[in-house]
Order: structure tokens, then sequence, then C-alpha cells
């Protein structure tokens, strides 16, 4: 049986900004097996980072594979995909054979778009150009969007009904949006496509719920969110991976090591209690 810990990951928006390669390393080195990666990076950078593209640097590409081999790291998710009014998926369909490229397993997206028959569309269109690139795609729901919640989610998969289209759980967003333990374990464990770790108060400010998502989030055991029920609740053999952005140490010069340390530690304890 494999160690619980062989299914953690971290995410993007943990490193603000941190060149690929150096991501990876920073992964291996604290024992995780799996990162999300965008073609460039998020806005946030305080420390200071060089701009860099996966899209434009072949270079590049090649020193991430080659980092990616070395280290036993894989990319568990793509990021960087939104569906807006006017804005047709197909016309990233370069983008997404290049996440097929980098040996991205799963692509992301959320979408802005009101338009509940041209997010089917969309989905659908996006979970093909994922399935022509061997990968599964994944819609997350968050409150405040036009697919807010978990019972939301699945009426798109299933509207969708593709097989490579599936749910990605963020705990945050299904805490606060009303979602619930035993809601997950009652789907159907193979809609599941990837589990986002993190913490936070049960309560919060609605009108500043988008920054806290992306800055202000909790390690792992020390907010309120009923994490362990919520893993309980999820497939063991599904990627858990940290969403744990913590932007205001960041700020304060404290490393990205520094700070996701003890959420990995935080992490591999909850993991353990499934075993």
């Amino acid at each position: 049986m494999r160690d619980p810990a062989d299914r953690l990951g971290i995410e993007l928006l943990c490193v603000f900004g941190m060149p690929p390669v150096a991501f990876v390393e920073l992964a291996a080195d604290l024992g995780c097996h799996h990162i999300s990666l965008g073609l460039e990076p998020m806005p946030d950078n305080p420390h200071g980072y060089p701009r860099w593209s996966l899209r434009d640097d072949a270079a590049l590409r090649r020193e991430l594979a080659a980092a990616l081999k070395d280290r036993e790291v894989g990319i568990a998710l793509g990021e960087g995909y939104v569906f807006r009014p006017g804005l047709d998926i197909r016309s990233q369909a370069a983008d997404l054979a290049l996440m097929a490229e980098l040996g991205v397993r799963c692509v992301n997206a959320v979408t802005i778009d009101p338009d509940l028959a041209r997010t089917h569309d969309q989905y659908g269109a996006f979970a093909e150009l994922a399935a022509a690139g061997g990968m599964s795609a994944t819609i997350e729901f968050m409150p405040g969007l036009p697919v807010g919640n978990l019972a939301a989610a699945v009426a798109v998969v299933e509207q969708v009904n593709q097989p490579n289209f599936r749910l990605l759980i963020d705990c945050m967003h299904l805490m606060r949006s009303g979602g619930s333990a035993p809601e997950l374990a009652a789907l159907d464990p193979k809609m599941i496509g990837h589990i986002q770790l993190c913490d936070a108060p049960l309560q919060g400010d609605v009108n500043r719920y988008a920054m806290e998502a992306k800055c202000e989030r909790l390690v792992p055991g020390t907010g309120e969110l009923p994490l362990a029920d919520i893993l309980r609740s999820l497939p063991r053999a599904v990627v858990v991976s940290l969403e744990v952005p913590m932007l205001a140490m960041a700020k304060a010069g404290i490393g990205p090591k520094q700070r996701l340390q003890p959420c990995v530690g935080a992490a591999r304890r909850l993991l353990a209690q499934l075993t």
C-alpha cells in the first residue's frame, strides 16, 4: 500500500509566481508528488520572481520536463481557464494541447458566464479538448459565481455527460456555499476529479470572499472546516492538493517552504487518519 502522503500536492496559488522548475523542487523537498501549474504565473508576486511563460519558452518547457522526471513530481492539475461571455474555449485549443504535452493529467475551469446554456456548451468543448490530449477536466464551483455550489456543479457535470468530466472539490468553497460532507458521500466517487485542501472560518465577509480565497487561507486544522469528515467522504485515490495562499506572510518575507511545511505536516496527519 502506498504511503498516504503520496496523494499530496501543492497548488500554484500557494507560491505566488514562483518559476516552474523551482516549484517542482519545492514540492519534492516537501515530500509532495503533485503540483498544479498554469502556462504563466498568477499576478501576485511578493517575492519578485522573474516573469516566465511556458507558452513562449521552449527551453523552460524542457527544463520543467527534466525536473519533473528527476524529482518524481507530476502536474496533477492545469489551471488558468475561465469561461467569460464572448469567449469560446475552442480558441484555446493550442494551450490545452500544450498542457497535454507537459504531462498535465487534468485541466480545471471556472465560469463567470451567467448564461447556463453557454456554460454547458463551453464545459462540453473543454472536456472534449482535454480528452483529445488524454486529460480529464474539472469544474470548480465557488460562492458568488454562476456555478456557486455543489448541487449546481453536479448538474453541469450531469448535463455535459462526458466520461472525463468531473468535479473539483475545494474545501473552503464547499463549506462556505452551504455544502457538507454527507452530500459528498452521497455522490458517485467517479464524479470527483481533484481535491483542494485548506482551512478557514466557517463564516466570513461575503464582500471579501474572493480576496480571502486567493490570499488568506489557513493551515489545515487551524480553522473551522470539518476537514477529516470531508476527506472521509471523498475517494481515496484522488490527489489532495494544498491550496493555502498566505499573502500577508509572503509580503512579510516568509518564504514558501516556511509557509507550506506546516501545511504539509497537517495534511499528512489528516490523511493518516484515513488508513
